[in-house]
């Protein structure tokens, strides 16, 4: 190869219409200026390793001058001279500087990054109110109310979302805690425990778990700071309260008062029986396909009077219980609603899990097996003989929960429908 002694004006004025040509330098050995069709040229260097050819490339020529790459060639070659491969190290350097920056990167996530992710991740192995209530625990507000008027303050979580991860401490979390415990304590135990699931779920994932501080959410920060809030006394509809009721809530509209009624005969869960489609209702049959947050779904009895309910309801969407105003097209917030018919009827408070609860409780009355009404509500089994060894057909749910509903329509003093009284019938003989 010839070589020449390289300067400013050569490497100018070297170029090539080849793929790459090279120019050597005459001054350090292996040092060339290698250049390309395009105009742009770079210092190489090339030696022999364990007598093969390598090459390195130094640095554009726009950047490196002369001078500093003679001293790079000769530092490349005393490294080849030693049998260290010059290309492999600077593989290495560069993975060090790389790997110094992802790290550097995961320590700057903030907490609302992660947290998005997590909520991705995790989306689908939660129920719907328990999704929305990760969303609005850390919205940061400002949004109007889509059913009353005002405007949206922040969830409690707002308030860390912009920090990052990495300053999630102890001291943090008990310094917000304490700021939330004064003007919303219940929320604030709330937002701690999904905050709490958060920051473990973070510290298992290799992109977040160098910033994650579980310790930032350890158990002396719960016994400290969580308020304990106080237990509620479980609300149910009493025995004789249920002609008041039935009262108020069928004057309602056909879908608010089916849907409500629906809860009460059922036990089943408002997201269950909300999200109940026509092709989950079966009339031939007498069945109902309730979606289960336990078991994928179950099949329950379609009860003569609850039939007749959703016989009547317009088939306007593909929902029984639908709603034109609602994004879904289904009925989503019944609260109100019931609010009200309670309010009409002079009733004491109760929740719409109530009514769920209140089903469990006068079944007690027709003295139904408690294994049936756990079947039919969708609880888990609670006992070895239960979870492996009994699995009841229709026919004897349906027997026992159309005598469960013709017991609290008695009570109520509402009419029955002949189907009612030809399965008590059959269910006395």
């Amino acid at each position: 190869m010839a070589r020449i002694k390289l300067t400013a004006g050569r490497i100018r004025d070297f170029t090539t219409d080849k793929a790459q040509a090279f120019l050597w330098d005459s001054e350090a050995p292996g040092l060339a200026v290698r250049a390309t069709p395009s105009g742009k040229s770079a210092f190489i260097y090339q030696g022999k390793l364990n007598g093969k050819d390598i090459r390195c490339t130094i640095g554009d020529c726009g950047t490196w001058g002369i001078d500093q790459a003679r001293e790079e060639a000769r530092r490349l070659g005393s490294l080849v001279d030693l049998g260290i491969d010059p290309r492999e190290q600077k593989r290495e350097r560069i993975a060090a500087i790389e790997a110094k920056q992802q790290e550097a990167r995961r320590h700057d996530v903030t907490v609302s990054e992660a947290w998005d992710v997590y909520l991705k991740a995790r989306k689908p192995k939660w129920g719907a109110r328990n999704y929305d209530d990760h969303v609005s625990l850390a919205s940061l507000g400002g949004v109007a109310f889509k059913r009353r008027e005002g405007i949206a303050k922040p969830g409690p979580l707002a308030e860390l979302m912009p920090l990052k991860l990495c300053d999630l401490t102890p001291e943090r979390v008990e310094s917000w805690l304490e700021a939330e415990n004064l003007i919303r304590p219940t929320r604030a135990a709330l937002a701690y425990r999904l905050l709490r699931a958060f920051i473990r779920w973070a510290a298992s994932k290799p992109d977040f778990k160098a910033a994650a501080q579980v310790e930032a959410v350890g158990a002396q920060v719960a016994k400290d700071h969580v308020h304990r809030a106080k237990t509620k006394e479980a609300d149910s509809l009493q025995r004789e309260q249920l002609a008041t009721w039935f009262q108020a809530v069928r004057q309602l509209n056909p879908v608010q008062s089916a849907y409500l009624q629906g809860l009460l005969l059922t036990g089943a869960r408002r997201e269950e029986l909300a999200g109940l489609r026509w092709h989950d209702v079966d009339f031939q049959w007498n069945s109902l396909v309730i979606r289960d947050k336990e078991e994928g779904e179950r099949i329950i009895p379609l009860t003569p009077y609850l039939s007749s309910l959703i016989a009547k309801l317009p088939r306007r969407s593909e929902w029984v219980f639908s709603s034109p105003t609602a994004a879904s097209g289904r009925i989503e917030e019944p609260r109100a609603a019931h609010n009200r018919a309670i309010l009409a009827a002079g009733l004491p408070h109760l929740s719409i899990h109530g009514l769920r609860r209140s089903f469990g409780t006068l079944a007690e009355w027709t003295e139904a097996p408690v294994g049936v009404v756990a079947q039919i509500m969708g609880h888990k089994p609670s006992a070895i003989a239960e979870k492996h060894y009994r699995r009841r057909p229709l026919d004897l749910l349906r027997a026992w929960h159309v005598k469960i509903e013709a017991w609290i329509l008695e009570q109520a003093g509402i009419e029955q429908p002949k189907e009612v009284q030809e399965g008590l019938r059959l269910v006395k003989a």
